[in-house]
């Protein structure tokens, strides 16, 4: 069965049935009693998620996959959320209730699907789904890497980030340019975090705006006192901090304005 996927280089088709099941089986369903899929186009993901013993929610803003999804699954109709995930306030359906997501994401905004479950951590103890594989690469490096930066720092602040599979464009029809990754967060027991979570998205960001340079030079927009500045992680360039390190800087930089 040859089924649409949406994905930033048009229209294709992922043909590898056994991939979308692998992908489905990524979630625990442990701590949660539903699930959210993006953009499930017609489904081939969707009907592996039906088959589980959980309630299976999706969004999705193409009317004609929608009309497809509920000619093809009855009783899936009352839960297909027809709009935009991004602007779409997800308390209307879900209240204050945890859910997890998972999803063959849209590329040209999976970085923004992820920015979203960030702020919505409170209700999300897992989220897995496929990428463009640098981009899943990304959320799940290391201090050092090159890679390593601003998707990294947040993600990992709040989540466990583990990179799964490596999907080839051979499984799909036509084949994109690019290989496809799948990862999985799952929510930190102890996600609060010890420093102001604002500040640290702010810390972090405005780092890694001007990442070849050292934090003592990145980050003068906070007029920080010059004892401060003193501080031998100031020496540092912010690909070389881990998430522990960015949220001690955070709890300095807290301190100190």
């Amino acid at each position: 069965m040859t089924v649409k996927a949406k994905k930033h280089l048009g229209q294709h088709f992922l043909n590898d049935e056994s991939i979308a099941e692998k992908i489905a089986d990524t979630l625990s369903l442990n701590g949660y009693k539903k699930i959210l899929e993006i953009g499930p186009g017609m489904g081939v993901l969707t009907k592996y998620l039906l088959k589980k013993d959980i309630t299976t929610y999706v969004i999705e803003i193409d009317s004609e996959s929608v009309d497809y999804l509920k000619d093809s699954y009855l009783n899936l109709a009352p839960r297909i959320i027809e709009q935009d995930f991004l602007k779409y306030d997800l308390k209307e359906v879900f209240k204050g209730e945890p859910f997890a997501i998972i999803g063959n994401f849209p590329y040209n905004i999976s970085t923004q699907i992820v920015f979203k479950t960030l702020e919505m951590r409170d209700q999300i103890p897992e989220f897995s789904g496929m990428f463009q594989k640098e981009v899943a690469q990304r959320i799940c490096s290391k201090e050092g890497s090159k890679v390593y930066g601003i998707l990294s720092v947040l993600a990992q602040a709040f989540y466990d980030a583990d990179y799964l599979f490596t999907v080839p464009p051979s499984v799909f029809n036509p084949p994109p340019k690019v290989e496809s990754g799948v990862l999985k967060l799952t929510r930190k027991k102890d996600y609060v975090l010890p420093c102001d979570d604002v500040l640290l998205f702010k810390v972090v960001k405005t780092a890694f705006q001007q990442r070849r340079k050292t934090l003592r030079n990145s980050l003068k927009t906070f007029n920080l006192s010059d004892s401060l500045r003193e501080d031998v992680i100031f020496g540092k360039r912010p690909e070389q901090l881990s998430v522990q390190e960015f949220i001690s800087l955070t709890q300095l930089i807290e301190n100190d304005i």
